[in-house]
């Protein structure tokens, strides 16, 4: 082994150890995984900037990539996504404060306005879903 690597190692077995942090293998490290994402967002690591940023981007391509290999679905999009969530809670558009006004939810839904990382914290925590899913 490589000594000036040892170090990396080290913290890589302590940050698993305490995190629970590591591939996705299975259902319960799905759930750990989203835990973490979910707390992360409640923190504001979705932020650039944000000290755990980086932590939080790792965890949602780890999900990302279980979710792609277990659950295929054909691609949708965020405005899809908040269509259906709209739809299955009977919600009308000024019923989306995680969004902002009727008019402004009315241009995300008609293309001419993107979702933010706002608006996308929003949802996903008031939806409790993975933030990864409008993207």
């Amino acid at each position: 082994m490589n000594a000036q690597l040892a170090p990396v190692f080290d913290a890589w077995n302590a940050f698993q150890k305490v995190s629970g942090v590591r591939h996705i293998e299975d259902e319960r490290g799905y759930e750990g995984a989203t835990a973490l994402t979910g707390a992360l967002v409640d923190d504001g690591a979705m932020e650039e900037g944000h000290p755990q940023h980086s932590l939080f981007m790792v965890l949602s391509d780890l999900i990302y990539a279980y979710d792609q290999h277990h659950y295929p679905q054909s691609a949708i999009s965020g405005v899809d996504l908040l269509r259906f969530l709209m739809e299955q809670h009977g919600l009308k558009q000024n019923q989306l404060p995680e969004i902002g006004t009727q008019s402004v939810v009315s241009e995300i839904l008609s293309g001419r306005r993107e979702l933010t990382v706002n608006h996308i914290r929003g949802l996903s925590k008031r939806f409790a879903i993975s933030p990864s899913a409008f993207f």
